[in-house]
């Protein structure tokens, strides 16, 4: 049985490349010839190795959720269902004005303006939000179990709070917001959340 041509370049590379360009432009604006040039590699390797620009897109999606599962690590290791809403979204003001990155979240810049032939996309990306949001949820209802949450406490109302809050910082971060401002909005969002009164997000 003949062998196929072994893959010449690197993926975790490429796909790197490939997240920094989604996350820049979004899916409809990231043109083939845009992601190609930054992955080092001609139209026909990107087809073989991916099968289409979303089948790019959703290996890319994977790569970058490697780097959110650590994150989510860290959050969910609070303890308390306030130490958790804390770490999360001051996290988000840190990573969504990280310079090493893009502005943002990818999982929200990747689905803006998608037009015909990209009507998928923006579910993708909100199927991927939903998993951390699960994840929030999760973290709550044992809280709540445990004690630490009040009887009135709605565990998937406060998830819910948290990832549309974080939306909205990447939107703001995407559209110059910078840290000291992003910490701002996690300061006064948690002054909402059940718990000791709110921490002012530190500064570094």
């Amino acid at each position: 049985m003949a062998m196929g041509r072994p893959r010449s370049f690197d993926t975790d590379k490429a796909l790197d490349e490939a997240m920094e360009v989604f996350w820049r432009h979004g899916y409809d604006g990231a043109s083939l010839a845009m992601l190609t040039k930054a992955m080092g590699i001609k139209p026909p390797s990107l087809y073989a190795a991916f099968g289409s620009k979303e089948g790019l897109l959703k290996a890319a999606l994977d790569r970058y959720a490697e780097r959110r599962s650590e994150h989510m690590r860290y959050v969910l290791a609070g303890a308390s269902a306030r130490e958790v809403a804390e770490r999360y979204l001051g996290s988000i003001a840190e990573s969504h004005t990280d310079p090493a990155n893009p502005p943002g979240c990818l999982l929200v810049q990747g689905g803006l303006a998608c037009g015909a032939g990209s009507e998928n996309i923006p579910f993708e990306l909100a199927s991927r939000r939903a998993l951390t949001e699960t994840e929030l949820r999760e973290r709550f209802v044992q809280a709540k179990r445990d004690g630490d949450l009040g009887d009135d406490a709605d565990p998937a109302a406060l998830a819910r709070f948290l990832s549309t809050v974080a939306s909205g910082m990447g939107v703001l971060a995407s559209s110059g917001a910078d840290r000291d401002a992003l910490r701002e909005v996690a300061h006064v969002s948690l002054s909402a959340f059940p718990g000791q009164e709110a921490n002012r997000i530190p500064l570094p």
